[in-house]
């Protein structure tokens, strides 16, 4: 269904040294639209954030979201993508792990909106090892904001605010693979208004890697 890049040990070990490995236009053109569809009609469902959290993992959001388990009631496409064996098995490959679906089902798959001026996702670490983040929307000018800011192998969140931050930009079509419960990561506010950033979040784990920390995922989406 992706159109998931070859195999190589390059790439392994690109995201074992960065958290991160950028996949450009992973998601082809018709199945982009088809996924911006079913956002666009998803999002009337999503519930809109706007809080802090006092906690050394997670920080501001002022967001909209929708949880996986409304989405698979909802939506045949996401989950059937999310699902999909030979993405999971390159996941895996990629990543040395061997990686399996999150078995909570508010966690699988979330859809995030960034749509007003000054919205963000917060410097956090995730629960789960893999991110694999689908871009639908995106501003197009990378001085708009909506950057996924990172730092592999992070001692803290504070890496964040250093020389170490890392930033990049991406297009409806894009991807990313994350290396997210060690790699401190964030996205830069959007900086003025008719803006969007709409992305496919799809967490993978490991068999003895299923239990999330608090806060609970209800509490965030």
């Amino acid at each position: 269904m992706l159109s998931l890049p070859e195999y190589t040990q390059a790439l392994s070990d690109r995201f074992a040294r960065d958290g991160y490995l950028p996949l450009p236009s992973l998601v082809p053109a018709g199945l982009l639209a088809a996924l911006a569809t079913e956002v666009g009609r998803l999002e009337k469902l999503a519930v809109r954030r706007d809080f802090a959290m006092a906690s050394m993992d997670h920080s501001p959001r002022h967001m909209t979201t929708l949880g996986g388990h409304v989405i698979a009631q909802e939506s045949e496409l996401i989950p059937r993508l999310y699902r999909d064996g030979p993405l999971i098995g390159w996941l895996g490959r990629v990543a040395r792990l061997a990686a399996v679906e999150v078995a909570d089902p508010l966690e699988r798959h979330v859809i995030n909106i960034l749509h007003e001026r000054g919205d963000t996702h917060g410097a956090h670490t995730d629960d789960y090892p893999l991110a694999l983040v689908l871009f639908t929307e995106a501003p197009a000018d990378p001085a708009d904001g909506g950057l996924l800011e990172y730092v592999p192998h992070a001692g803290g969140l504070g890496a964040l605010d250093t020389s170490d931050a890392r930033h990049a930009a991406h297009r409806p079509g894009d991807a990313y693979l994350l290396r997210a419960d060690t790699t401190a990561h964030r996205v830069t506010p959007l900086r003025r208004p008719g803006l969007r950033r709409a992305v496919l979040n799809f967490a993978y784990t490991t068999a003895d890697r299923q239990r999330a920390r608090t806060p609970s995922a209800a509490e965030l989406y």
